[in-house]
């Protein structure tokens, strides 16, 4: 369960001459950190470690003796500074996300109007009054069919620089063979800026040419690996440990 509030000095946001422009710049800052926690869960959620987060993806694929390890591909790198690409296929028999019963999907927003708060900077305990939004998110996951998520793992960052890493295309093609019908829902690559980069570099050395092409969607250019939409995702970290 996210949580977060945003609080806006009276006197500034009336000085701007648009309270309700200012308050909702002022708030972008919390809505932002709330996707990149939501985000970082997603994929590194631990409920072991932090029992308010859901396990997220890489807790489920973690292990190449496990059920499942024929859904993780091996990138071969090694050491500290790996990353992950994730295909997933959405669906409701796949992997979907879930709200609690009873409660509203997606980020909720109420506006509090005018409060009377204590202030934290300046002298402390002091009161002054502020504009008050209160923003809200419940949510997880659901992995109903684990065949339809595949992680490759290892991909070694140091590595890709200096052009001996692993085949981003060859392992982003194995990935693609590893789901039973990727008609079961929407399927999506993820991956951080840093493999996206290097993934388009090897397309351009690719002699076909044709791996990684960019498509219209909503009048943005994305591009797409075999028809497939890749996503770039900063919480996708460079830090992972080996996964054997």
């Amino acid at each position: 369960m996210l949580e977060a509030w945003s609080e806006v000095d009276q006197e500034v946001a009336e000085l701007n001459g648009n309270v309700n422009s200012f308050r909702l710049s002022e708030a972008q800052a919390f809505l932002e950190a709330m996707n990149q926690e939501m985000a970082s869960t997603l994929f590194y959620g631990n409920s072991s470690l932090s029992p308010e987060e859901f396990n997220g993806l890489s807790v489920r694929y973690s292990d190449l003796s496990a059920p499942n390890a024929q859904n993780i591909v091996n990138g071969g790198g090694s050491g500290s500074d790996n990353s992950s690409v994730w295909l997933i296929v959405w669906g409701e028999q796949t992997c979907c996300g879930i709200f609690p019963k009873g409660s509203k999907a997606g980020l909720t927003h109420e506006d509090l109007g005018l409060q009377t708060i204590e202030t934290t900077n300046g002298i402390a305990g002091e009161r002054m009054r502020a504009y008050q939004d209160h923003f809200k998110w419940k949510t997880g996951i659901a992995l109903k069919d684990w065949r339809y998520v595949v992680r490759i793992a290892n991909i070694d960052v140091s590595d890709l620089a200096t052009g001996s890493a692993a085949d981003i295309v060859n392992l982003m093609i194995k990935a693609t063979h590893r789901i039973p019908n990727l008609n079961m829902g929407k399927p999506c690559f993820y991956a951080n800026r840093t493999v996206v980069q290097y993934l388009d570099i090897q397309r351009r050395d690719d002699m076909v040419g044709s791996a990684l092409a960019y498509q219209e969607v909503d009048g943005k250019r994305i591009p797409h690996f075999r028809g497939i939409p890749l996503k770039t995702v900063d919480a996708l970290l460079e830090t992972e440990a080996t996964v054997a």
